[in-house]
């Protein structure tokens, strides 16, 4: 993990970056992917729905979470990635999926730089890391 500084325009450029984005996607379904059978079954997007920590912290500070609530919105954040609620998530489901959360993020950041701690294999560092790169160029 390490801090970060980006902004809503850094997200939306890499979005934007069908190539960079797509790569990324493709790179995390396939550690998804743990069975590899080109599709991610709840269990196998539950590790990826776990790691958002949607409810288990306030300001990064880890809180006392009913399991009951949290297992309700994890099946519900699974349901919005099966479009066609077949039980599974393929590639261009979660593909398109992330994209919405990715703009809605670049949405709701704006455009004033902030600080973030962020995974070191997150969509949002690799953001940060072809913005850093493009910079250089």
């Amino acid at each position: 993990m390490s801090v970060q500084v980006l902004d809503g325009a850094t997200i939306m450029s890499f979005v934007e970056d069908d190539e960079a984005f797509t790569g990324s996607i493709q790179e995390r379904f396939v550690l998804l992917d743990t069975d590899h059978n080109g599709v991610l079954s709840y269990t196998e997007m539950l590790t990826e729905l776990q790691s958002l920590r949607v409810l288990e912290t306030h300001f990064g500070i880890d809180v006392e979470t009913d399991q009951d609530e949290l297992n309700r919105v994890y099946d519900n954040l699974f349901l919005l990635f099966d479009h066609d609620s077949n039980g599974s998530v393929d590639m261009d489901e979660y593909k398109a999926e992330m994209k919405c959360m990715m703009l809605a993020m670049a949405e709701g950041l704006g455009f004033s730089p902030v600080q973030m701690a962020l995974e070191e294999d997150s969509l949002l560092m690799k953001a940060v890391e072809r913005e850093c790169t493009s910079l250089i160029k």
